[in-house]
């Protein structure tokens, strides 16, 4: 099973009409937001935006095609009225469609001569400030053709493509590319600019060429995690390096973890890092999930330090010690999940219930009834729910931390 992502960049609720997939029904998404559909292999739809009751612009799509591969691209064909990219989750160079397409087109249209706006008077629609706001179909109007193509071409579906014995547009026809493999999809809407965020983090990414850590026991030497399971199953673990590390601030990676690690339940395994590691440890890929945030070796101080983050959501509880025999230790024990309310509850892509984020991100905005149980059961002091300040730093000078999860 696969997703569809659909993400609303823009301040205001945008509709979907939803083709191939939720029973074709029509979907509304609320601004800053996400909405994500199951798609199966081997079916074919389309996302399209509505503009006052007008089809718009659409991504088309095909799950588990020829070869086994993902065909996605972005077509203005019946109309435009928005900005709309389709590509695959965590794939930029699979990415379809102008990402400022109305921008362009309104340079464009106040570029053209007036013989030219007098041919397209009945197929390009304006406000009261002579904007752009609308365009009807794309195929039926030549002279919009040739306009749209000035700014658009190679990067949308601008007419009809290889049809019916004509062999179309090849920038067109290219458009219908394959892409890697079959993943999850991202299709985002702005009325500016819809350029996919570059996220923290990657919901659905599918994992490839892990560097496997045995499972052994909690026997350690040199830097690295003593990694606990509490739980009364099997889980994975994956641990991910920052991107690149700020003062304050960090490139978090969510989409190339540098280890993943099998625990049995109530199992430990010791998993060695290099001293340079900054980032996190998750249970399992997808998000929303308790974060186990550290770094090996600080440059102040060369100890290891860490925290219990509820930032982007929380699928159990966890705790973070020193192995020093400081007895530093932070975070919790207890499940939150089985009381929450269903308003701060979520299904993750897998079927598990978790709790939404707190701060937001490319799928959701922050979830208010998540934040105030979160604060009433767990406490900023014990793990971060909102950011800020207050959280406990754990610090272990023999560079080795201790996480475990419950």
């Amino acid at each position: 099973m696969h997703y569809i992502n659909i993400h609303n960049k823009s301040d205001h609720d945008q509709e979907f009409e939803v083709h191939g997939w939720n029973g074709n029904k029509s979907i509304t998404v609320k601004p800053r937001a996400t909405t994500v559909l199951h798609a199966e292999d081997k079916t074919s739809g389309a996302i399209i935006a509505v503009h006052d009751g007008h089809e718009g612009e659409q991504a088309e799509i095909t799950k588990d095609g020829f070869g086994g591969a993902d065909f996605i691209d972005l077509s203005n064909i019946v109309s435009g009225g928005g900005n709309l990219t389709v590509q695959q989750v965590g794939e930029p160079s699979t990415r379809k469609g102008n990402p400022l397409f109305m921008q362009h087109l309104n340079e464009a249209w106040h570029n053209a001569d007036a013989k030219l706006k007098e041919s397209l008077k009945s197929c390009v629609h304006l406000d009261k400030s002579g904007k752009v706001v609308r365009i009807d179909a794309i195929k039926d109007h030549p002279d919009l053709d040739k306009l749209v193509r000035t700014f658009a071409n190679g990067k949308t579906y601008i007419g009809v493509g290889a049809w019916g014995g004509s062999p179309g547009n090849k920038s067109d026809n290219d458009q219908s590319s394959a892409g890697h493999g079959d993943k999850d999809i991202l299709v985002t809407y702005n009325d500016g600019d819809a350029t996919p965020d570059n996220p923290p983090h990657l919901a659905h990414r599918p994992v490839e060429k892990l560097v496997p850590q045995p499972h052994s026991s909690d026997t350690h030497s040199g830097p690295g995690v003593i990694l606990g399971n509490k739980s009364a199953k099997e889980e994975q673990y994956f641990f991910y390096d920052n991107y690149w590390n700020g003062n304050g601030t960090a490139g978090a990676n969510f989409d190339h973890p540098l280890k993943s690690v099998k625990a049995g339940a109530h199992a430990t395994a010791f998993v060695s890092l290099p001293e340079s590691f900054k980032g996190r440890v998750l249970r399992g890929i997808h998000l929303p999930a308790t974060w186990a945030e550290f770094q090996i070796s600080a440059s102040n101080d060369h100890a290891a330090h860490g925290d219990i983050s509820l930032e982007q959501g929380c699928d159990g509880a966890a705790t973070i010690s020193a192995t020093d025999g400081s007895k530093r230790s932070n975070g919790f024990t207890h499940d939150i999940l089985k009381d929450a309310p269903a308003a701060a509850k979520v299904k993750k892509p897998d079927g598990t219930e978790a709790l939404a984020t707190t701060m937001g991100n490319w799928m959701s905005g922050p979830n208010k009834a998540a934040i105030e149980y979160e604060k009433k059961v767990v406490g900023q002091d014990k793990a971060y729910i909102t950011g800020g300040t207050g959280v406990p730093d754990v610090a272990s000078r023999n560079n080795c931390l201790a996480v475990d999860f419950y």
